[in-house]
């Protein structure tokens, strides 16, 4: 039974959503051990959504530490296709201030400590990712963060690194010689997993700070980074909501058959406990056991 049709993953300042009524909560447990927290059900603006803190309620989980495959894993049972992701990034451009959102258009991989794919054990699938987030999205996105008045920018080059620490100075003068424009910690591999889970997925990049590239200017902080969140989580919030409510029914993108020609072992070699346990990403791919 579908429970929601669309998912948020709340970031650094974006725990819960108030307007959403009809709430309820739910624990899910997966091959992938738990998500992050209860997932939270509701209806926003008439439409199912499923609400999740990414870092958890209280923000104890760190970046390295987030369980990205069940939290995926867990709104893929629930219905969810689509998803809308909140992050909090640094601006590697002096262009995207502080306050800015940036809707990304494209990703840079830094992460060296987390499981990027839900396809291994016996089984192993090559989605395509050039594109990475879902362009029907991206629009929808956009166009709610622009009716809020904030300045945004609609396409971006986003590179996640591993945290929890910032970058070094050098390291972030490297990510703009790269051509990277945003820095944050928690795109990936939530991008990848979602594409493998056949779920849309956009970002909305709120700018808190200049990261360490500027000679000029101080060197990013925490508390630098919390000020911006608390000036700007109505945006956010705001932004999410609007997305939400121009969301509509049917699905017109190829997010929704990723997978098709994408797992390459045959059904009859993927063993059974995998088979089982990928059901809801995959099974309708295992139909066919002379594959």
């Amino acid at each position: 039974m579908t429970e929601a049709t669309i998912g948020i993953i709340g970031g650094s300042g974006l725990y819960q959503i108030d307007a959403m009524t009809d709430v309820s909560e739910t624990r899910i447990e997966t091959p992938f051990g738990p998500p992050s927290d209860a997932i939270v059900l509701g209806t926003l603006e008439g439409k199912r959504v499923a609400f999740l803190p990414r870092h958890g309620r209280g923000h104890r989980i760190s970046p390295s530490e987030i369980p990205f495959r069940a939290n995926i894993y867990a709104l893929k049972t629930l219905g969810v296709e689509r998803i809308i992701s909140v992050n909090a990034v640094g601006s590697l451009r002096e262009d995207m201030a502080p306050m800015d959102i940036v809707i990304p258009d494209q990703l840079i991989d830094r992460t060296r400590l987390r499981e990027n794919t839900f396809f291994q054990g016996g089984i192993v699938a090559h989605i395509a990712f050039a594109e990475p987030f879902c362009a029907e999205m991206r629009r929808l996105v956009h166009d709610a963060a622009s009716s809020t008045g904030a300045t945004v920018h609609g396409a971006g080059v986003y590179v996640t690194i591993e945290g929890p620490q910032f970058s070094t100075r050098a390291e972030s003068q490297l990510y703009r010689a790269c051509g990277a424009d945003i820095v944050g910690m928690t795109a990936l591999p939530e991008a990848k997993l979602a594409r493998e889970a056949e779920i849309c997925y956009a970002v909305v990049a709120f700018v808190t700070d200049y990261d360490c590239w500027r000679p000029d200017h101080e060197a990013v902080t925490t508390e630098m980074v919390l000020k911006s969140l608390v000036k700007g989580a109505e945006t956010a919030r705001t932004t999410v909501i609007r997305a939400v409510k121009s969301v509509p029914d049917n699905r017109t993108c190829a997010c929704a058959s990723a997978l098709k020609d994408a797992i390459v072992t045959p059904s009859s070699m993927i063993p059974e406990l995998v088979k089982q346990d990928l059901m809801p990403i995959a099974g309708r791919y295992f139909a066919d056991s002379s594959r």
